[in-house]
This record gives structure tokens, sequence and C-alpha cells, in this order.
């Protein structure tokens, strides 16, 4: 029996063959039921891997749901684009270090989906197209 220790990606846990303990079913329902929902956690107990698992969902990854709750709850699988901004890979001591994440993780984004990527407008003005 393998456990993830340390592995907070859904994609990597299903294809590498770590226990998984199912939580799609929570998954469904949110996507389901509601609107806005603002997820608090303290550290280190799961955000991450529920964010990836909801982007796999999003993304209508079907295949890494087998065997799982969410293979039998979801029957039409559509794929939405996902915005997946993590900001935990650098410590933002002032605005233009924020600012520069943004625009990288724009930019790959914008491409990805058939965006004209535009540096010269505000991250906030950028977000309008996604």
């Amino acid at each position: 029996m393998l456990f993830p220790v340390g592995i907070s990606d859904f994609q990597d846990i299903r294809e590498t063959g770590f226990t998984y303990v199912d939580k799609t079913a929570f998954v469904y329902q949110l996507a389901k039921t509601g609107r806005y929902y603002f997820l608090s956690r303290p550290r280190r107990f799961g955000k991450s891997l529920f964010i990836s698992t909801l982007k796999a969902y999003f993304e209508g990854r079907k295949d890494l749901f087998e065997g799982l709750a969410l293979e039998e709850l979801e029957t039409e699988w559509k794929k939405y684009p996902v915005f997946h901004l993590c900001l935990s890979t650098k410590n933002y001591k002032d605005e233009a270090s924020l600012i520069e994440i943004l625009d990288m993780h724009l930019s790959r984004w914008e491409k990805e989906n058939g965006i004209s990527p535009n540096i010269n407008k505000s991250p906030e003005t950028r977000f309008i197209n996604v």
C-alpha cells in the first residue's frame, strides 16, 4: 500500500497507484450545488489535493476517476477551460513580484486557450478575457 505523503497532485496519485481516500462525491456536490465557495482549512489538510481534483474534474478527465464515486455520479463529463493559479511558489514582498507571477500564469493560460497574451495590460484587465 503506497501512501502519497507530500503529493498534492490528483493525477499523479491516480496514475502512480497511490492509496486515495475517495472524496469525489464532495467534488460532484460542490460542482452541482450553490454558486460561490470559500475553501478554508488549516495548513497541510489537503486543500491543494482537493483543488487538483476539482481541476481534473472540470477538465473532463474521466479516466482519472475510474472506480471512484464521481465516475458513477457524473454522466456528461464536459470539458471546461481551467485557470489554476498557484501562488505558493514565490515570496511576494512587493506588488511587482505578484504582478510578475500573475503575468507568467496568465500568459501561459492565454497561449493554451488561443488568446494573444498582452503583458502591457494589467492583470485585472487581462482577467476579463479569461
